[in-house]
């Protein structure tokens, strides 16, 4: 059935004239007709029939005329649903977020403000390629970094929180396996900082006791303040600790990882990805530099 005849007869049937639906076809009458009568007799039934002057469905025509009505009005909205569409994809950037999320989400709050039109899409997925950024470390295994169109490496430290009624909390510095014996407040297994900060206790020589565990940094930080165990906490990109906990520089070993942030190359660009990319290297150079003015030791 071609959809040129069904239009013609969807026409003709709504107007219930064959001269006026020709009309608003553009086309003479009796090619109009002709091309009914040539779906009559593809479909084996009669459409219309004539009574006088005038035409009308038959049964076969009114079930017809229902179902043309749903898919032409289904491909009359197209035009307007693909343009809204298309608006949606330039508009929306699309985030995998496997480390400094705490960051990554203080970022799109504060770029939202700015530019209220843009609309953005947080993932955590290893496995998903199709993202216009993407955010990881140098320790996780992730296969999008090598087709990253761009690629910016920030080196972040790694403390270790304690409370600040703890007896290492006038302390400069600190050794892994002198708080071998403590609980560590840590969040869920799950998580690539948990792996990371797991092999930096596997290098000290012991496996960590979890006293508690969350799949929130703010719950750590908080359960730590409440003297329930140690820590490990990033450099800056979870934000400031609360003034009841301390951050000691760990000597041995040395810990601290790499946070990788990629542009990716898509078939459709999103005009804002590029510029939310600048912006997000920016706030999180910003957020590094205010972590080390607010006079957290850093060391190499």
């Amino acid at each position: 059935m071609e959809l040129a005849k069904l239009r013609y007869f969807y026409i003709t049937a709504k107007l219930g004239h064959v001269t006026r639906a020709a009309e608003e076809i553009h086309i003479a009458q009796p090619a109009l007709t002709r091309a009914i009568k040539q779906l009559e007799e593809e479909l084996g039934v009669p459409l219309f029939y004539k009574k006088g002057r005038n035409i009308f469905l038959t049964a076969f025509g009114e079930y017809l005329k229902t179902k043309a009505e749903g898919i032409f009005s289904q491909l009359d909205s197209i035009d307007e649903e693909i343009k809204l569409l298309k608006d949606e994809v330039r508009n929306t950037v699309k985030l995998n977020v496997l480390a400094a999320s705490t960051a990554v989400t203080d970022a799109v709050v504060a770029y939202k403000k700015k530019n209220p039109g843009v609309e953005f899409h947080l993932i955590q997925n290893e496995a998903e390629s199709d993202c216009d950024i993407s955010v990881t470390t140098d320790t996780a295994d992730f296969s999008l970094l090598p087709t990253a169109q761009k690629r910016v490496e920030m080196e972040e430290n790694i403390y270790l929180a304690v409370p600040k009624s703890s007896p290492y909390a006038g302390r400069e510095s600190i050794t892994l396996k002198e708080v071998k014996e403590e609980g560590f407040v840590n969040l869920a297994g799950s998580r690539h900082f948990r792996a990371v900060c797991d092999g930096f206790c596997a290098h000290a020589g012991f496996k960590p006791h979890t006293s508690f565990e969350s799949d929130s940094p703010v719950a750590v930080r908080n359960i730590i303040g409440a003297s329930a165990g140690v820590g490990f906490w990033p450099e800056f990109s979870w934000g400031k600790v609360s003034g009841d906990v301390v951050l000691l520089p760990i000597r041995f070993p040395a810990c601290k990882r790499t946070l990788l942030l990629g542009k990716h190359e898509k078939q459709f660009p999103v005009p804002a990805a590029e510029d939310f990319y600048e912006f997000l290297i920016r706030f999180l150079q910003k957020r590094k530099k205010k972590s080390q003015n607010d006079g957290t030791v850093s060391f190499s």
